[in-house]
């Protein structure tokens, strides 16, 4: 679908809560390109970091608590938790050679063309645990085979 379902309204980012703000933008810059867009004060020596990527961007927040439970594989299920981040890229096999084999990976990859027909996935785990899938060849259904049938 090309039509926005409310006009002026695009996506504009995901909020991460981190341990150790400057881990977190390590692991992004070093896996995932981003690049450090913002930065502010906002006080008691804590900053908003702002990581950009193209049109992806990151809000990087200081945490506050205690840390959810290790997610692992391709990330919790528990209602109320987001489940992974996700990137998309031409050749999965290539971006795990780029990255070499030290990259956290926590699953995969793993080949779904039972469902899509070269469809494959990784995913690996920043340093708060939070999942963050990389995949290659998803595409939506056609129109077509979405029509609700009579």
């Amino acid at each position: 679908m090309t039509e926005m379902l409310t006009p002026g309204l695009s996506w504009s980012h995901v909020g991460l809560n981190c341990r150790d703000q400057a881990a977190t933008e390590a692991f992004y810059r070093r896996w995932f390109g981003f690049e450090r867009a913002r930065a502010f004060d906002i006080g008691g020596g804590q900053q908003i970091v702002f990581l950009r990527n193209g049109n992806a961007l990151l809000e990087l927040f200081p945490a506050k608590g205690d840390p959810a439970p290790p997610a692992g594989q391709d990330g919790p299920q528990q209602p109320g938790t987001t489940r992974h981040l996700a990137f998309q890229t031409d050749d999965v096999d290539a971006f795990l050679e780029r990255i070499g084999k030290t990259a956290p990976i926590s699953l995969g990859p793993l080949d779904f063309d039972d469902f899509i027909p070269g469809w494959r996935s990784v995913w690996l785990t920043d340093p708060d645990g939070v999942v963050v899938e990389v995949s290659q060849g998803y595409r939506d259904t056609d129109t077509t085979e979405n029509s609700p049938r009579s």
